[in-house]
C-alpha cells in the first residue's frame, strides 16, 4: 500500500483544478473573478442535459425511413425490418430498441432533429467531436459552448452549475475560470485519506484546508489555489449530501450510462444549483457487426433515459429539464462488407422534456439525393445549441455560437 503523497491529492481530490490550472488564461480570469460574486442559480433554474453518443451513432437505424426502398436496397442485411419498426408517421419510425422512449414520444415530450450536421463535414471522430464541442466548424473557439452556462460552479456556496461524468472534463464545459467537477464514481470524489493514517483523515482535511487558505495575494496562484480548495470541499460535500438524500422512484438499469444519470437526478432533485449535466455513452464507431451492438446500446440509452426521465417526474422536477442528446456524425448510407457501417454526416438527434413540443423537424433523409454515399445535412447543429441556449437557459447565444442561427420548434 502507497503513501498518498500531496500530488495525489491533487490530481484526485481536487479534478477542477487539473481541468484548467495550465491554461495561462485560467490564472488571468480567475484573479479577476476574485472579488465576484456570481448569480447563484435558484432552486427553480432550468437544467440541461446532456448524452453523447460517443462514436457515430447509425442514424438511419436508430430513426428509421422504412418505408424508402433505397433503405432496404442499400442496407441488404442491415436495414431494419419494417414490422419490427416502432412507427412514428407513415415514414419513420424508431429502432425496436428505442422503445422505452416510445411513452416519451406519445406524451409528446419527444421531438426528433433529423439531417444535423454542418458545412464541410469531418469524418474524424476527434475533429468532429472538438466541432460539436466548441459548437465552431473552424475550430478557432478555445471554450466549449456551455462554458459560460457552467461558469462560477462551487464558488462562494452557491451551488455548482455543471457536473461532467466521467473520468475527465467534458471539453463541453472548457475552461471558464472555475471548471465544474468531472465525476466518474462518487465514492472516489472526495479528498482522499492517506490509506497508512486513516485515523488521521479529519486533522489532515482540517490541515489542507488550512494550508490552501494561508495563500494570499499576491502570491503566485494565490486565487487559482484558494477558489480550487473552496471549490472542491463545496461540491464534493453537496454532491454526496445530494446522492445520499435522494431515494430514487424508479430502479436504475445497471451500466455508467445510468449510474451517470442518477446522480444527475440526485443533483436536480436536491437542488444543488445545477444548470448542465454532462454523460457519455460509447461504442457507436460501428465498422463490423453493427445490428446486434447498436441495438444493445440503444437499449442501454433509452432505458437509462426513461428510468431518469421517470425519477425526476415522481420528484416533481421534470419541469425544469430538458435533455438533448449527439453524436459526432452518422454512418455512411450504405453498409460495408463487413455488416458494419463506416464513418458519414448527418444524422438525428433527440430533445425530450416536458418543455419539448414533440414531433419530427425537418423531412426524411433523401437516400436518393447522397453526397458522395453520405447524407446530405440540412440543419446546422448550432441552430440547436441556438435554440437551447436563447429558449431553454434564457442565454445570448451570439457571443457563444460567433452569430445568429435560427432557432427551430422543437421548444
Amino acid at each position: 500500500m502507497t503513501r498518498l503523497t500531496r500530488r495525489d491529492f491533487l490530481k484526485i481530490g481536487i479534478t477542477v483544478f487539473t481541468a484548467g490550472a495550465l491554461m495561462p488564461s485560467f490564472i488571468v480570469q480567475a484573479a479577476a473573478r476574485s472579488a465576484l460574486d456570481g448569480p447563484s442559480p435558484t432552486a427553480a433554474a432550468r437544467t440541461l442535459i446532456v448524452i453523447q453518443m460517443a462514436g457515430g451513432n447509425d442514424g438511419l437505424n436508430t430513426v428509421v425511413p422504412y418505408t424508402d426502398p433505397q433503405y432496404q436496397r442499400l442496407r441488404p442485411t442491415l436495414a431494419v425490418p419494417p414490422d419490427s419498426v416502432i412507427q412514428l408517421d407513415g415514414k419513420l419510425g424508431l429502432h425496436p430498441s428505442l422503445k422505452a422512449l416510445k411513452p416519451a414520444w406519445d406524451a409528446k415530450e419527444l421531438a426528433i432533429v433529423e439531417n444535423v450536421g454542418y458545412d464541410h463535414p469531418s469524418l474524424s471522430h476527434f475533429q468532429a467531436m472538438d466541432i460539436w464541442e466548441r459548437a465552431d466548424p473552424t475550430l478557432n473557439r478555445r471554450d466549449g459552448w456551455l462554458s459560460t452556462i457552467v461558469e462560477g460552479s462551487g464558488e462562494t456556496g452557491g451551488g455548482f452549475r455543471g457536473l461532467s461524468m466521467g473520468p475527465s472534463l467534458t471539453p463541453t464545459f472548457a475552461y471558464p475560470p472555475v471548471p465544474p467537477p468531472a465525476v466518474s464514481n462518487l465514492n472516489d470524489y472526495q479528498i482522499q485519506p492517506d490509506p497508512r493514517y486513516p485515523a488521521g483523515r479529519t486533522v489532515r482535511d482540517e490541515a489542507l484546508q488550512k494550508l490552501y487558505a494561508s495563500y494570499t495575494d499576491p502570491a503566485p496562484y494565490a486565487t487559482v489555489l484558494r477558489a480550487t480548495s473552496d471549490t472542491a470541499d463545496a461540491t464534493v460535500k453537496s454532491l454526496h449530501d445530494a446522492a445520499a438524500g435522494h431515494q430514487p422512484s424508479v430502479t436504475y438499469p445497471k451500466g455508467p450510462l445510468a449510474d451517470g444519470l442518477k446522480l444527475l437526478a440526485a443533483a436536480i432533485v436536491k437542488d444543488v444549483g445545477l444548470r448542465a449535466g454532462y454523460v457519455i455513452i460509447g461504442s457507436f464507431d460501428t465498422h463490423a457487426d453493427q445490428a446486434q451492438h447498436q441495438s444493445q446500446l440503444l437499449q442501454t440509452l433509452a432505458e437509462g433515459v426513461a428510468a431518469f426521465q421517470t425519477d425526476i417526474t415522481a420528484a416533481g422536477k421534470a419541469d425544469n429539464v430538458l435533455l438533448i442528446t449527439w453524436s459526432e456524425f452518422g454512418r455512411r448510407v450504405a453498409e460495408n462488407a463487413a455488416r458494419g457501417t463506416d464513418h458519414g454526416t448527418a444524422a438525428p438527434l433527440f430533445v425530450m422534456g416536458k418543455g419539448v413540443k414533440g414531433g419530427i423537424l425537418g423531412d426524411p433523409p433523401d437516400l436518393a439525393n447522397l453526397d458522395n454515399g453520405n447524407l446530405r445535412y440540412h440543419t446546422d447543429f448550432r441552430s440547436v445549441y441556438a435554440t437551447i441556449l436563447e429558449g431553454w437557459l434564457q442565454t445570448d447565444s451570439t457571443p457563444i455560437l460567433g452569430q445568429k442561427f435560427p432557432k427551430l420548434g422543437f421548444l
